[in-house]
């Protein structure tokens, strides 16, 4: 079965709109988003944060509009049992994340955004803040490797303080959710949180977002059917992706326009500089 068509660029225009606010209120700070090929296929690996629902948008906004890019994203499965969700994700370039759609996407050069961490890295429980949820997972490796995938690791920095989790999935009163989340998507861990944002609400707080992107790492010199190589492409990624979070955690210690008052003096600043010096002379 054929893996469906994205909305047209235009579509995708009006998401980028719409995410305007977002864009204004997270301030969206990329490094190294030269290592962001121009053209030609890579595979986009990196971390997932809390909630999964600000990162990837706000991280392929910018990617597009910095680099020109549409990338693919591989869709965790549990994604796929909600109605409509699932069709809101197909339109704006997510498959199901399956070793055939995958396939398909790098037969076709397409450069893709996989979370190795899946659904269950934006389902966090208190203390796991920033780490890699990756398992033993090898498959993306082994499709880059097959496929002769360059990949970019890429770390995000700054959802997991937008919230404060109160109760995760773990906890003996999230029992009720575990069973519902059984029924629904088949994995008794797929319970998101229970946090907010600003005050009691889930909106979350005006953190500036912060996405890091490595040098590409090759695979063609691994053997897809070597499971002892692609488990060591799998950690020379792992450690890349661990390194960007690094980085941009100290970066953003270290950033004067970290919250939003001194974004907004900044470009009071540049509108006034631009008003006054706009004149011709007499």
């Amino acid at each position: 079965m054929a893996i469906p068509t994205p909305a047209p660029p235009e579509r995708f225009e009006i998401a980028l709109r719409a995410l305007t606010p977002l864009r204004v209120l997270h301030s969206p700070r990329c490094i190294g988003i030269e290592n962001i090929p121009a053209e030609g296929p890579f595979l986009l690996v990196g971390n997932h944060t809390v909630f999964g629902l600000l990162d990837a948008p706000l991280m392929l906004a910018e990617i597009y509009e910095q680099r020109g890019r549409f990338l693919r994203s591989l869709g965790d499965h549990a994604h796929y049992s909600i109605p409509g969700w699932r069709d809101l994700l197909n339109r704006y370039g997510t498959v199901r994340g399956t070793r055939e759609n995958c396939a398909e996407l790098m037969d076709g050069g397409e450069p893709i955004l996989v979370f190795p961490g899946g659904g269950r890295e934006v389902m966090k429980r208190k203390g796991e803040k920033y780490r890699l949820i990756w398992k033993e997972r090898i498959g993306f490796v082994a499709m880059a490797a097959a496929h002769d995938y360059p990949i970019v690791p890429f770390g995000s920095v700054g959802a997991e303080e937008a919230f404060d989790i109160h109760l995760d999935g773990d906890s003996p009163l999230m029992a009720p959710a575990r069973a519902v989340a059984k029924l629904l998507t088949g994995r008794a861990d797929m319970v998101p949180p229970i946090a907010t944002g600003i005050g009691p609400t889930m909106w979350p707080r005006p953190e500036r977002f912060y996405f890091g992107f490595g040098a590409p790492i090759g695979s063609a010199a691994t053997d897809p059917e070597d499971l002892a190589g692609l488990r060591r492409l799998r950690e020379v990624v792992r450690g890349g992706v661990e390194s960007e979070i690094a980085k941009l955690l100290l970066l953003r210690e270290g950033d004067p326009e970290r919250y939003p008052p001194a974004r907004l003096r900044r470009g009071l600043e540049q509108s006034l500089r631009g008003l006054f010096s706009s004149g011709e002379p007499g």
